[in-house]
């Protein structure tokens, strides 16, 4: 892979975003940082504590008090939540933390995937996403990304994250090889995208940052090779 950054040249023109759903603010939340799901219910990362809801009915049914200050993922079994310069692995039954590794960024990560046996790290500055062990948190690659990266998540074989910066925020699916931008999603002004993951299905959802929500987003479908 190339060391040098994907540049900002031949950008297509985004899609407007279809927010389909806003879930929250969430009690005692203020904020919304990283969110998973995991087959059934969205998982929301509000800082102190990570609250499941159902998506149908926006109905709370789970809080976890841990730590969660940026991405959270969902390998099927286990969350993976940052913690400041740690990802935590939790046991979603009893909130219970069962290992740890180093995050790569040592405190400055933004969004948290699970895919393919692998976890998958945003640095939000360094504009890259890090492909990581989950056992040992050693970096086994790294893409490149031309824009500030939030959450991330893949989904049917194709990379997406999110991005923010000031007012404006997009949701982007890039290839996973050079780091080129293959499609846009704007999100309305001032709507941010702090957390992102797909239900491996028609949706998105992302984490709202400040705004303590989390909204559902449809994801576009494109014809296969």
């Amino acid at each position: 892979m190339s060391p040098n950054p994907v540049q900002d040249t031949a950008l297509a023109a985004p899609h407007a975003a279809e927010i389909v759903r806003e879930y929250g603010p969430f009690a005692g939340a203020g904020s919304v940082a990283g969110v998973t799901h995991d087959g059934q219910r969205v998982w929301a990362a509000t800082g102190a504590a990570l609250v499941a809801f159902e998506p149908a009915s926006g109905e709370t049914t789970r809080t976890l008090d841990r730590p969660c200050d940026a991405g959270t993922a969902f390998d099927g079994t286990h969350l993976y939540q940052i913690a400041e310069t740690r990802i935590d692995k939790i046991d979603p039954a009893t909130g219970a933390v069962v290992a740890s590794i180093p995050a790569p960024g040592n405190g400055n990560d933004s969004g948290l995937t699970w895919a393919e046996g692998s976890l998958w790290v945003g640095q939000y500055r360094d504009r890259k996403i890090h492909q990581i062990d989950p056992a040992t948190g050693v970096v086994i690659r790294s893409i490149e990304s031309n824009s500030f990266v939030t959450g991330v998540t893949w989904v049917d074989g194709d990379l997406w994250h999110g991005t923010w910066e000031g007012d404006e925020s997009e949701l982007r699916r890039i290839d996973p090889a050079s780091g080129a931008v293959l499609d846009r999603l704007a999100m309305p002004p001032g709507t941010g995208v702090s957390g992102l993951e797909s239900d491996g299905a028609d949706l998105f959802y992302c984490g709202g940052g400040g705004s303590g929500k989390v909204r559902a987003v449809r994801r576009p479908k494109r014809a296969k090779a």
